[in-house]
């Protein structure tokens, strides 16, 4: 990309050597545009792994989504099956009045009511035409009914269909998005030499701390709560306990673990189901005033809600940073904050 060309910083390791040989300041200024190329560079890298989280976020939704509707698809075939059961029961049993009413010489009850002229017998043929046509009725409405519902079903398992298709093709373009922008940030860091790929990270942190002392400096911490809920406690003890495992995305645990991956996880050790993606944390749970939050709510980022981490209290979160990245913890204003929500809060 020609971000780190080796020119610089020859330049800069022979005016160390020799100070004298750069009156003009050639070694201070190729210090700072070599400095300036590795924050290029570092941008870059987060753009890309950015990105490649809220693709991320896409495939996790879309993936849920299909979930759901393969559960709803062998539901509905289940209903289907159970509904042409009934149908053929009840054709059948129109086939035997039928049969019946041949075998009776294919007169109608009503006309062997007339016919009849003994005043007992004429009395038992009403009672069996009055049931014999109530059966008939309830025959007929029971197979109109039926045949409605296996319209339903059947309009309703092609919908499912449809959705499911094309959910299952939003997952894997963001699937290919995500390869993509990785792929290309690792690519970034594979041309950095060592020292300068320690210098990257020192880069990050130093940009992270900045960000969180600023934060911190705002004293939004003055009026927020260090007490956990019961059941927050436990959401906490899971999160913390997966410290220093690797970052994948779509991951869910137990090895590895997306940002939302591992909010859903904690919190459900915390005996709480939340949704698994953090832009649906962000739209779904109840949300709550940033200086009303305390540990074991959970801190939704950036303005698409593309990230999110777990509040443990006096200014820090664990969260699943990146890949590349572990399961750590960090400053809670070390990126921006769009919101809090609260697990086991009111809805």
């Amino acid at each position: 990309m020609g971000l780190l060309g080796s020119t610089a910083t020859a330049a800069y390791a022979e005016a160390r050597k020799n100070p004298s040989a750069d009156p003009g300041g050639a070694a201070g200024a190729a210090a700072d545009a070599d400095a300036r190329r590795l924050d290029g560079v570092r941008k870059k890298i987060d753009a890309l792994y950015r990105k490649a989280e809220q693709a991320t976020d896409a495939y996790n939704a879309a993936k849920e989504q299909v979930e759901l509707q393969q559960k709803e698809i062998v539901k509905l075939a289940r209903s289907i099956n159970t509904t042409q059961r009934r149908v053929s029961a009840l054709k059948r049993q129109a086939g035997a009045l039928a049969s019946a009413q041949y075998r009776g010489g294919g007169l109608p009850a009503e006309a062997k009511l007339v016919l009849n002229v003994d005043p007992e017998g004429f009395l038992d043929n009403a009672t069996l035409a009055r049931k014999g046509q109530l059966a008939a009725k309830r025959m007929i409405s029971q197979l109109s009914h039926l045949k409605g519902d296996l319209e339903d079903y059947s309009d309703s398992a092609t919908d499912r269909w449809e959705k499911l298709e094309a959910n299952r093709k939003k997952k894997e373009s963001a699937q290919r998005d995500i390869k993509k922008k990785i792929d290309e940030a690792k690519k970034l860091e594979s041309r950095l030499a060592a020292k300068e790929k320690d210098r990257l990270k020192k880069l990050e942190d130093e940009l992270a701390f900045k960000q969180q002392q600023k934060w911190l400096d705002s004293g939004v911490l003055k009026d927020i709560s260090n007490k956990a809920s019961a059941v927050g406690k436990k959401a906490i003890s899971y999160a913390t306990a997966q410290i220093g495992k690797d970052y994948v995305w779509g991951a869910e645990g137990p090895d590895t673990f997306d940002c939302s991956g591992l909010t859903l996880r904690a919190w459900q050790a915390g005996g709480r189901t939340i949704p698994r993606t953090s832009q649906e944390q962000w739209r779904q749970l109840p949300r709550v005033a940033l200086k009303d939050m305390r540990p074991g709510d959970l801190i939704i980022y950036f303005s698409d809600a593309s990230h999110v981490g777990m509040y443990l209290g006096d200014g820090a979160i664990v969260h699943a940073p990146r890949p590349g990245r572990q399961v750590t913890i960090t400053g809670a204003g070390s990126m921006p904050i769009l919101g809090v929500v609260r697990p086991d809060g009111d809805g």
